[in-house]
C-alpha cells in the first residue's frame, strides 16, 4: 500500500473521469491526472462498458431535502401530519407515508431519509433483450456468425416487418454487450465484434487516429519500383483485340500476346 494514496473517487471526480474519457484520453492519462493506477480508472469505466451513464435527476413530484427538513422540524415540535402537510401544500398521505417509511416519528431524520429515498429510487429499466428471449436468441446466433449489430438490426426489420416486438436497434445490442450487468448477452460474444473491443471508446480517442480506415502495412504508390516506368502502356483497344484473338497493328502488343501464350 503506497503511503498518502487516497482510494475511491468522489461523485465529482467520477464526472471528471467521464469528461476526460469522452474527450479521448487513455486510462493511463486519466489515472495520472487523479494520481491513481489506470486499473482503478478501468474499474469505473468498465462497469458501464465505456458508455457514459445518464445523469440522475430527482423526480418533479418527489419530496426535496428542504421539505424533509420541514417535516423533521414539524415532528420535533409535535405538529400533526395534517398541519405539516398544510405548510408544505402536500397531501396528508404523502407526509404520513414518508415518516412511516423512514423510521416513524421518533427516528425520522431529514438527511438520512433523503439519502435513502435517492438510493431506493435507483430502479434500472430492464433491457429489451433480457425480456424478449426469442429476440435475444436470434441476436446471439447472428453475432456468433460474425454479423455486426447494424446488420442484425436491419435484417430483423426485413424479416419481421409486421412484428414490432422483434425489433432492436444496433445501439441496444452494443450496450447489452458492453454493459454485462444487464445480463442479456454473454461476454463471450464480444469476441465476434469486428473491433474486438470490450468497452466503448470515444470517437476522439487517439487510438483510432492511426488505425481507423487505414490499410495495415500499406505501401504508398510513390514507393513503386523504377522499372514500372519502362513498361509500355496497354490501351483499351489492345485489350479488346486480345479478347477477340485478332492481331493489332502494333508489333509490341503482338509480342506480348505471343510471350503470354
Amino acid at each position: 500500500m503506497r503511503p498518502g494514496r487516497q482510494f475511491g473517487l468522489s461523485a465529482e471526480q467520477k464526472c471528471d473521469v467521464w469528461r476526460r474519457w469522452k474527450a479521448g484520453q487513455t486510462l493511463h492519462e486519466i489515472g495520472r491526472a487523479f494520481g491513481k493506477d489506470h486499473n482503478s480508472i478501468r474499474g469505473v469505466v468498465a462497469r458501464h462498458g465505456g458508455i457514459i451513464p445518464a445523469v440522475r435527476r430527482r423526480a418533479l413530484l418527489a419530496l426535496t431535502l428542504r421539505e424533509r427538513e420541514e417535516i423533521s422540524r414539524g415532528l420535533a415540535s409535535g405538529s400533526s401530519f395534517r398541519e405539516i402537510s398544510k405548510c408544505l401544500e402536500r397531501a396528508v398521505s404523502t407526509v404520513s407515508r414518508e415518516v412511516a417509511r423512514h423510521g416513524g416519528r421518533p427516528a425520522y431524520r431529514a438527511s438520512q431519509a433523503d439519502g435513502e429515498a435517492w438510493q431506493s429510487a435507483l430502479r434500472p429499466k430492464r433491457c429489451l433483450l433480457s425480456m424478449n428471449l426469442k429476440l435475444r436468441d436470434i441476436v446471439a446466433s447472428k453475432l456468433m456468425l460474425d454479423w455486426s449489430p447494424k446488420q442484425i438490426s436491419g435484417w430483423l426489420k426485413t424479416q419481421y416487418p409486421d412484428d414490432e416486438s422483434m425489433r432492436v436497434s444496433h445501439e441496444t445490442i452494443y450496450r447489452s454487450l458492453f454493459i454485462q450487468a444487464r445480463g442479456a448477452l454473454k461476454k463471450e460474444l464480444l469476441e465476434h465484434l469486428r473491433s474486438k473491443r470490450h468497452i466503448r471508446r470515444s470517437r476522439h480517442s487517439h487510438i483510432f487516429k492511426d488505425g481507423r480506415g487505414q490499410i495495415p502495412e500499406a505501401i504508398s504508390i510513390r514507393q513503386r519500383p523504377a522499372e514500372v516506368e519502362d513498361r509500355a502502356p496497354v490501351t483499351g483497344r489492345a485489350i479488346s483485340c486480345a479478347a477477340r484473338g485478332t492481331v493489332t497493328s502494333r508489333p509490341w502488343w503482338n509480342a506480348i500476346r505471343v510471350s503470354s501464350c
